[in-house]
């Protein structure tokens, strides 16, 4: 991902916290607080942009955790450190 939004950075952050969860799925879909995210095609993004992944396998469809990637954290880290 070259840019990241303001929505995509709140995105990461809130799977930080530990508050994600991801389907397993061709196109994940990604879950904040149990609520699916709004804009499914930046959740896609960042799942096939290798920024965050599954915690664990399941079946397909299956919701579990979502984790950051370590590109994941280091996005979230040059953005802290640029602001």
């Amino acid at each position: 991902m070259d840019t990241a939004s303001h929505r995509t950075l709140a995105m990461l952050r809130a799977v930080a916290a530990g508050r994600g969860q991801v389907s397993h799925s061709s196109e994940p879909d990604l879950f904040v607080d149990g609520v699916p995210c709004c804009d499914q095609f930046a959740a896609h993004a960042l799942t096939h942009d290798g920024l965050i992944r599954p915690a664990r396998p399941g079946l397909v469809g299956q919701r579990v955790p979502a984790v950051l990637t370590g590109a994941g954290r280091a996005l979230l880290s040059r953005v802290a450190a640029a602001a």
